[in-house]
């Protein structure tokens, strides 16, 4: 066993050359971010809370890098108590430096990857503490792996994964079946699992084949890895199935033996609250009838172009290429660009901005285009010499100069921020008076046929709309939404359509009531 005080002081001089090593490209699609000491340290700490065996220890890490937590191991517990510790490794470029640095250790250090190996048959050889930072890797790198990953979630933990799952779903499930009976798990993984839809497997497994003890979820503007935009958590469980009824500990922000925050939650709340983040912030969800934004709105996104760049022109490009306008349609800037909340018309019904921009549309064949509009056929020819129509939306569309309809609306919104803004709200409703529309980075909010009706029969309460609109609280809209690391906000449609909306429905009351 290594005792030395200096071996943690040397893996991290280890960690930092290696990762200076590597490509900060290699390592993200690789899902590569090391753990932090100090963060390594705790997590091993607030463990012994849930770990009162008294066997020996039997300790894996099935994503090791160098070793953080099996380092951590050896400061906190005696040698005499560690029995057995293994770890794997994909890449050679940590392991390697890893084995040399292990070699006079207790630790089975293996470069391999963890996915495709086989777990112990035995009870007494599986492992009664697992504690991983698995790789954060997206669906899309998956690639062809994804069909052997999601069989081999099922076989070990009666998990059926979603396709859109991240890598770290799959060690989750795969490590089931490596567990002791009533062994410990610890996994330090993005905390988006908590509010998606492909985490509703791991939800679904937390609380059914596994006993869940507790999440700690830390605080989106405390990013714990700093090369990661993700915002953390922490899941502590044991594996042994949970009773009808019991009670799980969410705690937010701090650290993890101190967080701003804590809430005992019951396992039947959890089961009929598909937003986790909720805990422990907000009080359990009200089963009330009370009115909300899908009552009164149709939700879209806006349209992905497949090439902003090149489908996105100014008015002053197409005058200089001498394009026809016909085939364009106003479009407003991305939020950033725009700093107005109210979007005025002028005669043509273009909005009235600084810089007017234009989304190219047109259903027209390339040869009548050729034939009729030689200068628009000229400009795209120049997107085929940049390789647009083999975008991955464009090449999937029957004209890959066509856009997907959508009509405009009165009412958007900014569905992307921050929280730390001079208006200190991360979502700005918009309201548009005139003819654009908008790319995916707003969602329409169309007005319902009863509340259309209305509009129509009345416009003077478009702005009061707009006014409850904005008037919604930035917590409820964050509440609804997720969040990532570095304090950055989303709302999707499903979400906003969820928000309260309270104002709205009096505003209506209001309008008939002067009948």
């Amino acid at each position: 066993m290594v005792h030395s005080n200096n071996i943690e002081e040397l893996r991290q001089e280890i960690q930092v050359k290696l990762d200076k090593q590597k490509k900060q490209i290699e390592r993200n699609k690789l899902g590569q971010f090391s753990t932090p000491t100090r963060l390594a340290n705790d997590i091993r700490r607030h463990t012994l809370l849930f770990f009162n065996s008294e066997d020996g220890i039997r300790f894996l890490d099935p994503c090791i890098g160098t070793g953080s937590f099996f380092s951590a191991l050896i400061n906190i517990f005696p040698s005499n108590r560690i029995k057995k510790a293994v770890g794997y490794e994909i890449d050679e470029h940590y392991g390697k430096p890893a084995i040399e640095l292990w070699n006079n250790s207790i630790l089975n250090y293996n470069i391999g990857d963890f996915t495709k190996e086989h777990a112990p048959n035995n009870n007494k050889d599986k492992f009664n503490l697992i504690v991983c930072n698995p790789p954060y890797v997206r669906h899309h790198h998956l690639k062809d792996e994804k069909e052997r990953l999601k069989l081999a979630a099922s076989n070990s933990a009666n998990i059926k994964l979603s396709g859109l799952s991240g890598l770290y779903c799959y060690f989750i499930a795969l490590a089931h079946n490596w567990m002791a009976s009533n062994g410990i798990a610890v996994w330090l993984i993005p905390s988006e699992f908590m509010d998606v839809n492909y985490g509703d497997a791991i939800k679904k497994y937390l609380l059914n084949e596994v006993t869940l003890l507790q999440i700690h979820r830390f605080n989106p503007n405390d990013i714990q890895f700093a090369d990661a935009l993700v915002t953390s958590s922490i899941i502590w469980f044991k594996k042994q199935k949970s009773q009808n009824d019991y009670n799980v500990r969410f705690t937010f922000g701090g650290s993890i033996a101190n967080p701003d925050c804590s809430k005992i939650v019951s396992k039947n709340v959890l089961l009929g609250e598909r937003k986790w983040t909720r805990f422990p912030l907000l009080e359990e969800r009200l089963k009330d009838n009370s009115p909300q934004l899908n009552d009164f709105f149709s939700i879209k996104r806006g349209i992905a172009t497949g090439d902003n760049d090149f489908f996105i022109l100014s008015m002053d490009d197409i005058r200089k290429r001498n394009l026809p306008i016909d085939f364009f349609k106003p479009i407003l800037p991305s939020p950033r660009n725009l700093s107005n909340t109210v979007i005025f018309s002028d005669d043509n019904e273009y909005p009235v901005l600084d810089r007017q921009l234009f989304v190219f549309d047109c259903q027209l064949s390339i040869e009548e285009i050729h034939n009729r509009f030689p200068n628009l056929y000229d400009y795209l020819l120049e997107g085929v010499h940049k390789g647009v129509p083999e975008r991955f939306l464009c090449k999937n569309r029957k004209i890959w100069y066509q856009q997907e309809h959508r009509m405009n609306s009165l009412f958007y919104c900014t569905y992307i921020g921050r929280s730390d803004k001079i208006d200190n709200k991360p979502f700005r409703f918009v309201l548009n008076y005139s003819k654009a529309i908008v790319t995916n980075s707003y969602l329409i909010l169309y007005p319902k046929a009863e509340l259309e009706v209305l509009i129509k029969d009345n416009p003077k309460i478009i702005e009061r709309l707009h006014f409850a609109l904005n008037n919604i609280t930035k917590q409820s809209m964050i509440n609804e939404g997720r969040v990532y690391g570095g304090g950055m906000h989303k709302l999707e449609p499903k979400e906003l359509s969820k928000l309260p909306a309270a104002e709205i429905k009096q505003i209506i009351s209001d309008y008939y009531s002067l009948d």
